[in-house]
């Protein structure tokens, strides 16, 4: 009987090749076409290395005091600790791809050197091809990657499994936790492992935030008793610690700037902000809520969603997959996009509605009503433009969405600043 990692093999060296593939190879499995596909859009050699060059040892470890996993990596590794003593390699990157800490003996760590998979390296779909980490990063799924089922070539003899670390509180990602080794030794269930490793962390992160927004509710129930009108105290996540006078969300959505005085925020409107330690005392009483007028999606540099209206100024950073949904969202126009419609913009696989719905769900706590549903769309009454970099290449990089792959392919490089 066939190996089959050979089976899997042969039908990517047809559909690579683009004939069909040969009677007992295995079909891919659907997020494994999906990403070959995305990886033919962006042109990459399946024969090639990666493209883009490690960061610098000073910047490896900038990024590492200042990760949101910093603090649960130690405990990562431990939960992992039987994996390492069986020949694999445990790796943490960043929620950019980044390969931050690699734990693994010297002979499985010789064998990723070989690959470019270094400290610092950039393990994303479009440095690399398919594989666990950058696929990981774009479904936002955990992923197990077998041999043949890579992309470049010289991976193909390589298996991994990842899953996404996200910080419950703030929805953000923070990583990915990944086993590797020689696709040979590894097992079906490392993927179990690394996703519950991953679950592991998460929940540590959440019991962490929770612990300060207590302490925030003991000094927010009497300096509410003191207050006339409606108002809240969030901590700087935006999460409730108390409330008067209102029914309030226990979540609100705060600008990456916010400052004492007035602002305009998505569910309350009109504000009055006045600072707090670790967090923030949030008035409505008295204030006049006008809706916003305008919407701009900032790629030149960091991602960044900008409203402004009568009310004032509201801003935030996205989240590259943020980024993305709106930046189909405006391409669309009033007519707006599918569930299916965006997955195909976001994934090249029309067939992943659910996950779609889930990340349109967290963009809307951020937004509130000007992201509408049923189609998605933007609310009508908004100006919403794009500002893109001056050189369409260096779109959201990282990123090997259709959306974004059609914008580099088709946008000429414009001279001077970003514009629309």
């Amino acid at each position: 009987m066939d190996d089959p990692d050979l089976a899997v093999r042969r039908a990517r060296e047809a559909t690579l090749s683009g004939a069909r593939p040969p009677a007992g190879s295995a079909p891919p499995r659907a997020e494994i076409a999906a990403s070959w596909r995305r990886m033919a859009l962006c042109g990459l050699d399946p024969a090639g290395g990666p493209e883009v060059a490690p960061l610098p040892e000073v910047e490896v470890e900038r990024r590492r005091s200042s990760s949101g996993l910093a603090r649960v990596v130690p405990g990562l590794v431990r939960s992992l600790e039987s994996v390492v003593d069986a020949g694999q390699l445990v790796v943490v990157s960043d929620e950019e791809g980044r390969v931050l800490w690699r734990r693994g003996t010297p002979r499985v760590q010789r064998m990723a050197d070989d690959l470019g998979f270094v400290r610092g390296s950039a393990w994303t779909e479009g440095n690399v091809g398919t594989n666990a980490i950058g696929t990981a990063l774009v479904l936002g799924t955990p992923v197990q990657i077998r041999g043949g089922e890579h992309f470049v070539e010289s991976h193909t003899r390589w298996g991994c499994a990842a899953a996404p670390v996200t910080d419950p509180w703030t929805g953000r990602s923070l990583g990915v936790v990944d086993v590797s080794g020689p696709s040979r030794t590894l097992h079906p269930a490392e993927l179990a492992l690394v996703e519950m490793a991953a679950r592991l962390a998460s929940l540590e992160i959440v019991e962490q935030h929770r612990a300060r927004l207590d302490r925030l509710r003991g000094h927010a129930a009497p300096l509410l008793a003191r207050i006339e009108g409606p108002a809240l105290v969030v901590d700087r996540d935006g999460h409730l610690a108390a409330s008067a006078g209102l029914r309030a969300p226990d979540r609100v959505a705060l600008p990456d700037d916010l400052a004492d005085g007035d602002a305009w925020l998505p569910r309350l409107g009109a504000t009055r902000v006045e600072s707090l330690p670790d967090g923030w005392l949030l008035r409505l009483d008295g204030l006049e809520d006008v809706a916003p007028s305008a919407l701009v999606v900032d790629l030149v540099g960091d991602p960044e969603v900008r409203v402004t209206g009568p009310s004032g100024r509201w801003a935030q950073r996205l989240s590259r997959r943020h980024a993305e949904i709106l930046l189909a969202l405006v391409e669309a126009g009033p007519t707006g996009r599918t569930a299916s419609e965006l997955a195909a913009d976001l994934f090249a696989a029309p067939g992943r509605p659910v996950t779609v719905r889930a990340e349109v769900s967290r963009l809307r706590r951020v937004l509130g009503g000007l992201l509408m549903t049923q189609p998605y769309r933007l609310a009508p009454h908004l100006d919403a433009q794009v500002r893109l970099p001056v050189d369409p290449r260096s779109l959201l990089p990282g990123s090997s969405a259709p959306v974004v792959l059609r914008l580099r392919a088709d946008s000429p490089v414009r001279p001077g600043g970003g514009g629309t």
